[in-house]
């Protein structure tokens, strides 16, 4: 693609503006989870002919990448109006779960809508980060702690209706994006001291009242400090660790891994798993650095950054996509507890795919340089 440095168009504007190598990375995961998609064979669509389930799974993807370009042109201004809309139809539909919503595995989390199961609360967290740093830095004309006050308001709706459905993990990830953020903000330590606190002890309210919680923990707190041989049949943490040492180095081939029959969700919150089996350690170590480079390449775009809703902003993104990716491969690896989330862009699943998607245009749209940036709160 040839666009001159003297192109004041949109398309210039942008093309030499834009963090052309994040994106890449970002095209390369997507590269790799329609790959991933097809490996594992996903068992929701073997009722579908060869080329429906084709289809199926290149259609998120190429809306994802759709996502991704079409946000990054956005303006901070117009990143502020969208996500405020977002944020609103997300805390709704998300409200309507507890309704109307399909109960799958003890939780409300997905509402049917046109044939397709949508998963609300995964487009909560792009949109929270955003309104949240706006309102952190919209609201210190009128005091910082009214200005903190403002910010939880948000989170703390999200917080109610993630607890009712329950989805601690999505809940727990929602709150450290936003003690992140409020970090960057320059919170005082005794405030973050008490905020981490009360998070713990939210934790510990979860592991008691929740049974899911409470065998999760359990199940992976006797293994790190008892380990006992292999159980059988084996759980679904040891079938895979038995993937990865099937995998070896180099993996066992595109579509020949085995182990992946007998885990649940290969193609979404096992799927690093299915990776270490059919391309060994050396594509998982890839994908470990493709996941730190997006990471430390936002961090290091904010480095000159001189407006904080902008820095506010892709802290919370960057904090949101890479705690969710540790949280999937740290489960696999039996790091933490088992904890049901895909890994971005990775995993099967358009719900997720989307919401990522979203998040990193809005990340690809606040990071780009500019000649002459307007003021984002406004």
């Amino acid at each position: 693609m040839e666009v001159s440095r003297t192109d004041t168009s949109l398309l210039g504007r942008w093309w030499w503006g834009v963090d052309r190598w994040t994106m890449a990375a970002l095209f390369t995961l997507i590269i790799v989870g329609c790959i991933m998609a097809m490996a594992t064979g996903s068992a929701r669509m073997r009722d579908l002919s060869a080329a429906a389930q084709i289809v199926r799974q290149l259609l998120f993807p190429a809306m994802a990448v759709c996502c991704i370009i079409g946000l990054s042109l956005l303006s901070p201004r117009w990143v502020v109006r969208l996500s405020w809309l977002g944020l609103l139809g997300a805390l709704a539909l998300t409200a309507a779960t507890l309704v109307i919503g399909t109960e799958i595995k003890g939780g409300r989390r997905w509402l049917h809508l046109a044939g397709q199961s949508l998963q609300p609360s995964e487009f909560l967290k792009p949109m929270l980060a955003i309104i949240c740093a706006w309102l952190l830095v919209k609201g210190q004309s009128h005091g910082r702690l009214l200005a903190l006050a403002a910010a939880c308001v948000p989170v703390a709706l999200a917080v109610l209706i993630l607890k009712q459905q329950p989805d601690v993990g999505m809940l727990a990830v929602v709150v450290m994006v936003f003690m992140a953020q409020i970090f960057m903000w320059g919170l005082p330590l005794p405030f973050i001291v008490v905020g981490a606190a009360g998070a713990l002890g939210v934790g510990v309210l979860a592991f008691f009242m929740h049974g899911h919680v409470r065998v999760r923990i359990s199940s992976w707190w006797s293994t790190i400090w008892d380990p006992q041989p292999p159980a059988f049949p084996p759980t679904q943490e040891e079938r895979s660790l038995m993937a990865y040492g099937n995998g070896g180095l180099w993996g066992q081939g595109p579509g020949e891994g085995r182990v992946k029959a007998h885990l649940p969700d290969a193609d979404a919150d096992f799927v690093f798993a299915v990776v270490g089996e059919e391309f060994g350690l050396a594509v998982c170590l890839l994908l470990l650095a493709i996941f730190a480079f997006i990471v430390l390449r936002g961090i290091m775009r904010l480095a000159a950054e001189k407006d904080m809703f902008v820095a506010l902003a892709v802290t919370g993104l960057l904090t949101q996509f890479g705690l969710q990716a540790f949280i999937n491969m740290g489960s696999t690896l039996r790091l933490i507890p088992t904890k049901g989330m895909t890994l971005p862009l990775v995993s099967y699943g358009g719900s997720s795919m989307l919401a990522i998607a979203i998040g990193m245009g809005l990340l690809l749209a606040l990071t780009r340089r500019r000649s002459i940036r307007r003021d984002a709160t406004v």
